[in-house]
């Protein structure tokens, strides 16, 4: 497991290039690895922008039937996110962004767990399986 800091925007394109690597080198699809790659570019820069940083973790997960998996952590100590059902509509921002962010993502992996406590900070876990 790898842990890569959230800080800058530099930051955000380390953690891209770490999550396609790691897909590509564990037989993820291109176009798995392109989905992936967008679920976390948006989630590291969710993390940047709305959560004033964090950490990223990056994992090589095995499911039950022995498919291979890349599981990713995102965490942040920031506000948290108040309304979850609203943050995860479409077409919703809390920025000047499209709010696509959270409920693209979720469209983009296979699992999607999201924990957020006002005042406390932000957890998003996604895994997307191989094919």
């Amino acid at each position: 497991m790898d842990e890569l800091p959230i800080q800058s925007g530099d930051d955000v394109v380390r953690v891209r290039q770490h999550v396609r690597v790691t897909a590509a080198k564990n037989g993820l699809s291109l176009v798995d690895q392109t989905k992936l790659v967008t679920a976390a570019s948006e989630l590291a820069r969710n993390t940047l922008v709305h959560g004033g940083g964090g950490t990223a973790r990056v994992e090589v997960v095995t499911s039950a039937n022995g498919r291979t998996g890349i599981r990713l952590h995102f965490t942040d100590a920031g506000p948290g996110i108040a309304d979850l059902d609203l943050a995860l509509r479409d077409g919703w921002s809390s920025g000047n962004g499209l709010g696509l962010g959270l409920s693209g993502s979720r469209r983009l992996v296979d699992e999607f767990e999201l924990n957020s406590t006002t005042g406390t900070g932000t957890t998003v876990v996604v895994v997307k399986w191989s094919r």
